[in-house]
């Protein structure tokens, strides 16, 4: 039985080289026994891992080259995947058709591959999903992969028999770029394994470049320009220690992180929402989806005595999960998040417990001379462009020769030229072919080849016109060897090719980088990425405080987890505050615009202020206009709770000299609506809740009036109202500013009214103007100076502040009881005037 099964044997690998032939030959001593296993391996590694020069696998080389030869190229029509299928297995891969199958679809994968060698039409799967059969898909080579088989008839490389003898197949394809690193590979083989990660094609192709002209630099020199790997499917990587480890030493483990965001749910009323927009190399929606599900539900025991059980469910506060992806909009899951959940807490758990979060072994196992070796970046790099070297050589010594052997022709030619009668006479009168080219050899001193051309020349080209294009032709191949000449007897030049076609290469196909990298030790960055906090946040009270310059945030609720309380004191940067409401850590404020418009907004994804005595920044906020969908110039001018207490309502003033008390009947099923009806032009300068309706409005103007009156004189409107006169404006005035001041509250300082003119900047006590009546022209706040013509700020409120448009502190001149003064000349007014809060 055992003879014949190594009979068998025989017999299976009788198509293979003469090594195995040799082994067949020979009794199976124990030495032959070690030769056979020996070639075996051999013969197993060479279909399973990739060659280190043009990074395919020989079916994957097949298909491509079985592609070239039957023209299915870029700029011809698609044809069936089964044909092309057909072809390979016919005459270069007799394995089964599924096998050379799979293998093609991966080249047409845009999530396998960063750069998809065969163009697919049809559905080619995905990361959760396997393709159409052969028989639905039609491809084609792509553009890229012209690169790699581009060269093969100019003999750069070599070419074996076929499995049946048949036929020639290239050993290597000549590889125009590193397709092994910009694309990667995994395969298995007998004991060992190759995984290697995709790479951004022109970050490869620079340090490649590099290498060429200074082939001493180290790893650190090369990862200037490749940092690490660039994913398909983008996403994160964390950890670029490991990175490093691994193209030292060919061998490490990556860690790969989905790309989310956290926001309000569209129509969830106060729900927060994840939406994962990138994926880790080689996870589909379908996988996590299935993990969520089963650590929502608890997974599901299958032995043991509590088999058929389910385990505790360790992922809480997830309402719902909806996978929106398509080819349009590409990847899209959201993920709802339950009523007062935390998203980035959350967001941390589906990290630590689902594929949104996995690793990649790296494993850079590849064929160096038929013979598996793990190696570096370095070393990838450095065989590859050794075999570009080798590929260049070889085609320049086939171009050369090409144009020399033309050149023995046309110099064949135009020797026959200077005495073509002689020549004509001397073939008239040959008695046949082989007299007359012995003659011409004889008289002319011509080789066989230039006279056997001769005479195959029809006489109608040996034309005076003729010898001018054999003239110019011969110049031109004269130069164009000695330029390939050059080439070969200068490795700095061959050098120089290599890196100019990279750089070619580089410039057509390059594309920016798809993966984040986080730098830093892995444990250090799972460490720094998980959120602190609880899950679910309790609903305490916060306060929300919109700047001057527009950023927006909140304060810590109690039930957060805060900061050691620390000391600030003195001015910094976006201090100046517009509005403070207090609502809850789970509650809705209302964003108000300049156009009139209103939006409700969720408390808790607001970016939490550090806790701490002192001056209170909003540095840490994001800017409002992140939050709302606001139109070319509109900005966000104030806040107001959702709630209505004893409130009249939200008080609003324009640049046209409008105000308004809007009621606070805000509509329930909607999340954004009009607060004010505007005329066309006018805006909305300032927008401030009112506490109890006994605050004083204030109008400032361009002309320099203040007008100041009770906000009971203003009769609250519905949200469709347009408003009343709040001040009489003077010819080409407008509204500066617009404010609520509470002048029973000492708490907070005595109010101040601050006015610049760009030049001259004044800051008085809000006391010293009179309170008028609605609709009136008030009183002038500040006295012009020669050339002066308008304000250019105004603002009245308690503990005012200065500030640039960019929010840095601006100081303000000491307070002047005179009402009409001109004020204080400085250097450079505030842009921008708001008041201060501190903390005890």
């Amino acid at each position: 039985m055992a003879r014949r099964k190594n009979e068998q044997t025989r017999v299976d690998l009788s198509a293979f080289d003469q090594a195995g032939a040799h082994v067949i030959d020979n009794p199976l001593t124990t030495e032959v026994e070690d030769s056979y296993l020996e070639y075996a391996y051999s013969v197993i590694h060479s279909r399973a891992l990739p060659d280190a020069r043009d990074g395919l696998k020989p079916v994957h080389r097949r298909i491509l080259w079985s592609m070239q030869q039957q023209g299915y190229r870029p700029d011809r029509a698609y044809v069936k995947s089964a044909r092309v299928v057909g072809d390979v297995m016919g005459r270069y891969h007799p394995h089964g058709n599924l096998a050379i199958y799979d293998a093609m679809v991966r080249l047409a994968q845009d999530f396998s591959l960063n750069v998809p060698l065969i163009d697919g039409h049809g559905n080619f799967g995905s990361p959760d999903d396997g393709p159409a059969a052969e028989r639905y898909t039609e491809s084609r080579m792509s553009r890229e992969a012209m690169l790699l088989v581009g060269e093969l008839g100019e003999g750069t490389v070599d070419f074996k028999p076929n499995y049946d003898g048949s036929e020639l197949e290239p050993t290597v394809l000549p590889a125009a770029f590193p397709n092994l690193l910009v694309n990667g590979t995994s395969g298995i083989a007998v004991g060992m394994a190759t995984n290697m990660i995709p790479h951004n094609l022109g970050e490869v192709v620079a340090a490649a470049r590099h290498l060429i002209g200074d082939p001493e630099a180290d790893l650190d020199a090369i990862m200037r320009f490749v940092p690490g790997p660039d994913l398909p499917t983008g996403g994160q990587l964390l950890g670029l220690d490991e990175v490093r480890r691994a193209y030292e030493t060919g061998r490490g483990v990556v860690r790969m992180r989905a790309r989310a965001q956290t926001g309000p749910l569209e129509g969830g009323r106060g729900r927060q929402a994840i939406t994962i927009v990138e994926l880790p190399y080689g996870v589909g929606t379908e996988k996590i989806i299935e993990a969520i599900t089963d650590e929502v539900k608890g997974k599901l025991i299958t032995s043991g005595p509590r088999k058929g059980q389910r385990q505790a469910a360790r992922l809480q506060g997830i309402a719902d999960v909806k996978d929106l992806t398509d080819r349009e909009h590409g990847t899209r899951l959201v993920i709802e998040c339950k009523v007062g959940v935390n998203p980035q807490a959350l967001l941390a758990d589906l990290y630590r417990l689902t594929p949104l979060e996995t690793s990649f072994g790296i494993n850079n196992l590849v064929l160096v001379d038929g013979q598996p070796r793990t190696l570096g970046l370095k070393a990838l790099l450095e065989v590859f462009l050794a075999h570009r070297y080798e590929v260049v050589t070889r085609r320049t010594t086939h171009r050369r020769t090409k144009r020399q052997d033309r050149l023995h022709l046309v110099d064949g030619l135009l020797i026959a030229l200077i005495d073509i009668d002689r020549v004509v006479a001397i073939i008239r009168g040959s008695d046949d072919a082989a007299a007359a080219k012995a003659a011409l050899m004889s008289e002319f001193g011509l080789s066989e080849i230039q006279a056997n051309y001769i005479l195959d020349t029809p006489l109608r080209r040996l034309t005076r016109f003729d010898r001018l294009e054999l003239e110019t032709e011969q110049q031109r191949l004269n130069e164009e060897i000695a330029e390939l000449s050059r080439i070969l007897d200068n490795e700095d030049v061959l050098r120089q090719v290599v890196s100019d076609e990279l750089a070619a290469v580089a410039d057509e196909f390059a594309s920016p980088r798809r993966t984040t990298l986080i730098d830093g030790d892995l444990k250090e960055v799972l460490a720094a990425s998980a959120p602190a906090g609880p899950l679910e946040v309790a609903d305490d009270p916060c306060q929300v405080i919109l700047s001057a310059t527009g950023l927006i945030a909140r304060t810590a609720a109690e039930s957060e987890e805060a900061t050691e309380a620390r000391r600030r004191s003195g001015r910094v940067k976006h201090d100046a505050v517009r509005n403070v409401v207090h609502s809850t850590a789970r509650g809705r404020v209302l964003l108000v615009t300049s156009r009139g418009r209103a939006f409700k907004t969720d408390v808790l994804p607001l970016p939490v202020l550090p806790e701490q005595s002192g001056t209170v920044s909003i540095r840490g906020g994001m800017s409002a206009s992140e939050l709302v969908p606001l139109e070319k110039g509109e900005r966000v001018v104030g806040l107001a709770p959702l709630t209505t207490d004893d409130s009249p309502g939200l008080a609003l003033g324009t640049r046209h000299g409008v105000v308004k008390v809007c009621a606070p009947e805000w509509p329930v099923r909607s999340d954004e609506f009009e607060v004010i009806t505007l005329k066309d032009g006018d805006e909305v300068v300032q927008a401030t809740w009112l506490t109890d309706g006994a605050e004083s409005l204030v109008f400032v103007t361009s002309d320099a009036s203040l007008l100041r009156f009770p906000a009971t004189l203003v009769r609250p409107q519905g949200l469709k109202g347009g408003g009343m006169a709040g001040i009489n404006l003077g010819a080409g005035a407008e509204v500066l500013s617009f404010n609520v001041i509470d002048t029973k509250d000492p708490q907070h300082g005595e109010p101040m009214v601050v006015t610049s003119t760009g030049t001259q900047v004044k800051v008085t006590p809000f006391a010293a103007y009179p309170a008028k009546g609605r609709a009136t022209g008030g009183v002038r706040v500040q006295r012009f100076l020669k050339g002066e013509t308008r304000l250019a700020v105004a603002w009245a409120g308690p503990r005012p502040v200065g500030a640039s448009s960019t929010g840095d502190p601006v100081d303000l001149p000491d307070p002047d009881t005179r009402r009409d003064g001109s004020g204080e000349a400085v250097l450079m007014g505030p842009q921008i005037v708001g008041h201060l809060i501190e903390r005890g």
